[in-house]
C-alpha cells in the first residue's frame, strides 16, 4: 500500500534534509513546497504572500499526490504537518486514496532551529536554502506552529527526543 508521508518541524527543524533522505530510501517521489512556489515565481515579501502562494501550489500538488498514492507510489510532503488545517488537509488526499500515512515530527528547540538557520543563510546549500529566514520571521511562523494532538488520530513518528 503507498503511503503518503508528511512532516511537522519548526523552520529549520530539518524538513527537507528528512524529506529528501525518506525520498532516496522509501522510495517516494517528494513534494517540497518551497521549491515549487520558487520555481512558480510567487514573489514572497509577507506571511500572507506565503499562504497566498502555498495555497495555489497545495490546489497543483494535492491531486498530484493523490493520483500517485492511486498508483502505488510513495509520496512525501516537505510541509503541511504544522497546523491543523494543514494536517486535515494532507488527510483529504491519503484518505480518499486508499493509502496509508505517516506524520513525521522533528523536535527541536528555537535555538536549534535558529542555529540552523543561520548556518542555512551563511552556506545557502543547494536543494534546502529556499531564501533568507530572519529571527523575526521564524518567531513569526513559530507563533502558528501547532505539534499534532492526540484526537487527529495520525501515525506519528519522533525524531529529535533526547
Amino acid at each position: 500500500m503507498a503511503t503518503l508521508h508528511f512532516i511537522c518541524g519548526k523552520a529549520g527543524a530539518g524538513k527537507t534534509t528528512l524529506a529528501r533522505e525518506l525520498g532516496r530510501t522509501l522510495p517516494a517521489v517528494v513534494f517540497v513546497e518551497d521549491a515549487w512556489i520558487d520555481t512558480l515565481g510567487f514573489e514572497i515579501t509577507s506571511l500572507q504572500d506565503f499562504s497566498v502562494a502555498a495555497g495555489k501550489v497545495r490546489k497543483l500538488i494535492g491531486p498530484l499526490a493523490g493520483d500517485l498514492l492511486r498508483l502505488g507510489v510513495n509520496v512525501v510532503f516537505d510541509f503541511a504537518g504544522n497546523t491543523r488545517k494543514g494536517r486535515r488537509w494532507v488527510r483529504d488526499i491519503f484518505e480518499p486514496a486508499g493509502a496509508d500515512h505517516v506524520l513525521h515530527v522533528i523536535e527541536a528547540t528555537d535555538a536549534q532551529c535558529l542555529a540552523n538557520i543561520h548556518r542555512r543563510n551563511a552556506e545557502k546549500p543547494p536543494g534546502i536554502y529556499a531564501g533568507y529566514v530572519s529571527d523575526e520571521t521564524f518567531h513569526a511562523v513559530t507563533a502558528h506552529f501547532l505539534p499534532p494532538q492526540e484526537d487527529e488520530g495520525f501515525r506519528v513518528l519522533v525524531y529529535g527526543r533526547s
